[in-house]
C-alpha cells in the first residue's frame, strides 16, 4: 500500500486524508497544534482509520511517496524543502483535488475582491442550473467536491497565492485575476514574486479574465496578457485589450463581448471595487456561456458576502458593519471609502507589512473615533499620531470595542460601525471568519442590552 503524509489538520488536510483513504493510500496526517478542537478531529479521523499525530513538528522520511500541505503551510519550510531533495512527491491539497476532479473550473485568485468575485460566479452558475460550488479559501476545500457522491459541473475555486504556490498543477478553464497589492510579503519576499505566483494560475488558464481599473495589473498591459478579457468600470474608452472580448460599464450598463448583460444598479452591494468584482464575475460566466439572463437574475437575487461591509443590524439609527475579512491596508481603506461618514472605525489585530498612508488618508477623511484592537494596537496609535490624527483610542478587545463604538456614534452623530481590521486574525481568533462571528453576536447582544 503507498504511503501519504498530510501536514495540517482542518478542513483542506482532513478532506485530503478521506481522498486518499478512499483511493487505497495508507495514510497519516499530523498538525504542530494539539488544541482540544484537533483532538475531536483526531478521535473522528482515528474512527476512519486515519492516524493523527498532533503535537509533532513533521520530518519527512523516504517511506513516504506522497505528501500533501494544507494551504497555511509555508512551501519553503525546512521539512518540505528536505521533503523535495529526498525526491518525495510533495503537493497542496488543491493539486490533489485537482487530480481527482474532472470538471472544468474557473480560478480566481488576487489580493483583494477574490470571495466577492467567487460568490458571485458561483451564485450565476447556480442559478444557470449548474452543480458548480465555490471552493478553495471559501466554501468547500477542493478535495471534499472530489469525495462528494455527485461530481461537479464546474470548479468555482477561490485560490491564495499560497495555494497557487503548492498547487502548480491546477490549470483553470477560466483564470481570474481580482488586484494585486503587497500582501503576505513575509511569506513571498517582494512583490514581484508575489505577482509571479498568481500571475501562473492565469497562464496556466486556457481564457483569462483582468481587472484592468488595477494600477498594478494595469501595468503589465497587453503586452503580457495580450488575449485577456479586460474590464473596466470607467467605460470602453479605458479597456485595455480587444475591446469586441473585454467587459465594462457604460451609461449604467454592464456590456461583456459587445451585448448588454444587466444594468450595474442590479447589484446591492456598495462600492465601486463591487462594480469592478461584478465586472469579472459576468466577463466569466458570459466565457463559460452562461445565458445573460441567468446571469442578471443571480446578480439581483444575491445578498453580499458574509465578513465584507456585511451589514449586522442598525441600532438607534447607526448601522453596525462588518469587515472582518479586510486583512490588509488596502482592503480596508476600501472598506472605509465605501461607507458613509461620519463613522467609528474598529481596526487592529496580528499586523502586516504594507503601504498603510492611503488607509490613513482615508481615517483622516471618514472616521469620527478609531478604536484599537489586539497586537496592531500600539503600532497604529503611533502611525495615527504621526499623522496628526488623534482620535483613537486602545480598547484591545472586541468585547471593550463594540460598547464603546455605540457610545462614541452617538456623541459624534456617527451613521455606521465598522469593524475594518487592516489586519490578520492570528493574535486573538483562529480566522478572520471567527473574529467577524465575534463581532456579529456581540452587536446583536451587547445593543440588545442597551436597548432594553
Amino acid at each position: 500500500m503507498s504511503i501519504a503524509h498530510i501536514i495540517g489538520l482542518g478542513k483542506s488536510g482532513n478532506a485530503a486524508a478521506r481522498l486518499l483513504k478512499r483511493e487505497r493510500w495508507e495514510v497519516t496526517l499530523s498538525d504542530r497544534s494539539s488544541s482540544p478542537n484537533l483532538l475531536q478531529q483526531q478521535q473522528e479521523l482515528a474512527s476512519e482509520g486515519i492516524a493523527v499525530e498532533l503535537g509533532k513538528t513533521f520530518e519527512p522520511v523516504e517511506s513516504i511517496e506522497l505528501i500533501v500541505v494544507s494551504p497555511g503551510v509555508p512551501w519553503d519550510t525546512p521539512a518540505l524543502v528536505r521533503a523535495r531533495e529526498l525526491g518525495i512527491e510533495t503537493i497542496g491539497e488543491m493539486a490533489l483535488a485537482w487530480r481527482y476532479l474532472k470538471a472544468p473550473w474557473v480560478g480566481i485568485s488576487g489580493t483583494n475582491g477574490k470571495t466577492t468575485t467567487t460568490a458571485l460566479i458561483a451564485a450565476i452558475f447556480a442559478e444557470a442550473g449548474l452543480h458548480a460550488p465555490a471552493c478553495g479559501n471559501i466554501g468547500y476545500a477542493a478535495c471534499e467536491l472530489a469525495l462528494a457522491e455527485k461530481p461537479p459541473d464546474w470548479v468555482i475555486a477561490e485560490i491564495s497565492s499560497y495555494q497557487i504556490e503548492s498547487s502548480p498543477s491546477v490549470a483553470p478553464r477560466i483564470g481570474v485575476l481580482t488586484t494585486l497589492t503587497p500582501d503576505h510579503l513575509s511569506r513571498h519576499k517582494t512583490l514581484e514574486n508575489y505577482y509571479n505566483i498568481k500571475a501562473h494560475l492565469l497562464k496556466k488558464s486556457e481564457l483569462q479574465v483582468i481587472n484592468g481599473d488595477d494600477p498594478c495589473l494595469r501595468q503589465q498591459g497587453v503586452d503580457i496578457w495580450p488575449d485577456a478579457c479586460w474590464t473596466s468600470v470607467k467605460g470602453e474608452k479605458e479597456l485595455l485589450g480587444k475591446r469586441a472580448f473585454g467587459a465594462y460599464i457604460e451609461d449604467g450598463w454592464v456590456i461583456a463581448q459587445s451585448e448588454k448583460i444587466l444594468p450595474a444598479s442590479s447589484l446591492r452591494m456598495v462600492g465601486e471595487h463591487n462594480l469592478q468584482n461584478l465586472l469579472m464575475a459576468v466577463a466569466a460566466a458570459n466565457l463559460a456561456g452562461i445565458d445573460k439572463s441567468a446571469i442578471a437574475q443571480a446578480i439581483a437575487k444575491f445578498p453580499g458576502v458574509s465578513h465584507r461591509l456585511e451589514h449586522i443590524r442598525t441600532w438607534e439609527g447607526i448601522d453596525f458593519i462588518n469587515d472582518s475579512k479586510a486583512t490588509n491596508y488596502d482592503a480596508a481603506q476600501v472598506g472605509l471609502a465605501s461607507v458613509s461618514a461620519p463613522a467609528i472605525l474598529i481596526a487592529g489585530g496580528d499586523p502586516k507589512e504594507g503601504d498603510d498612508r492611503a488607509w490613513i488618508d482615508t481615517i483622516k477623511a471618514k472616521a469620527a473615533g478609531v478604536l484599537l484592537i489586539g497586537d496592531a494596537a500600539g503600532i497604529f496609535a503611533d502611525r495615527l499620531e504621526q499623522a496628526n490624527y488623534n482620535a483613537w483610542e486602545i480598547v484591545e478587545t472586541m468585547e471593550r470595542a463594540i460598547p464603546r463604538a455605540a457610545e462614541l456614534a452617538k456623541q459624534n452623530h456617527a451613521k455606521v460601525v465598522l469593524l475594518s481590521p487592516a489586519c490578520a486574525s492570528f493574535d486573538q481568533y483562529q480566522n478572520f471568519e471567527q473574529r467577524g462571528d465575534r463581532f456579529r453576536q456581540l452587536c446583536l447582544e451587547s445593543l440588545a442590552k442597551k436597548s432594553g
